[in-house]
């Protein structure tokens, strides 16, 4: 059974996903192959430097957050390439921001979302990347609201810096056992 997991920025996928690790689940990180793609896949360096001009990360992120048709641009390069490595990967589970939004649904059973509080994810997104508050917020509104995520997923694992991640972990994994 192939699990997928989404979520908006800060609401603490990865961390999630390490405590998976530790339940000896291997996890695809969408994100750090799509960055491992372009830095070793020179047709794609090629195609993004078309598009934005530079594989500068800032040049990049400009670029992201400037339009909606410049991320679609920019996810028609970068998708299929991800989608296709994680075919390749031999790996059950994925983590991907952009589950729904990118068509990376399709390729996994089943879907586990992790929610926060808003203004959790704002302080996690801050201290992370070391941006501003409106940056912070900027990346947020450029993905799906997190209701519309968690309504069209399967499971919800609420990661707000108080629930018990490990027993939302341990009752998913059991219904994924008894629904094989």
């Amino acid at each position: 059974m192939k699990i997928g997991i989404t979520g908006g920025i800060g609401s603490g996928k990865s961390y999630v996903c390490k405590r998976l690790q530790r339940h000896g689940i291997a996890v695809y990180d969408c994100d750090a192959a799509a960055k491992r793609l372009i830095r070793t896949y020179p047709d794609l360096q090629q195609q993004i430097i078309r598009l934005v001009g530079s594989l500068d990360k800032a040049a990049m992120s400009q670029f992201l957050l400037a339009s909606d048709a410049n991320q679609q641009a920019m996810n028609a390069i970068i998708h299929p390439a991800v989608f296709h490595d994680f075919e390749q990967s031999g790996i059950d589970w994925m983590e991907s921001a952009i589950l729904f939004e990118s068509g990376a649904r399709r390729l996994v059973d089943k879907t586990i979302v992790v929610t926060a509080p808003e203004e959790v994810r704002i302080q996690r997104i801050i201290e992370r990347d070391g941006i501003t508050r409106a940056k912070a917020l900027q990346w947020i509104a450029r993905q799906w609201p997190q209701q519309k995520v968690k309504s069209l997923s399967d499971f919800e694992i609420v990661n707000d810096g108080e629930a018990d991640i490990d027993s939302q972990i341990e009752k998913i994994l059991n219904n994924l056992e008894t629904s094989k």
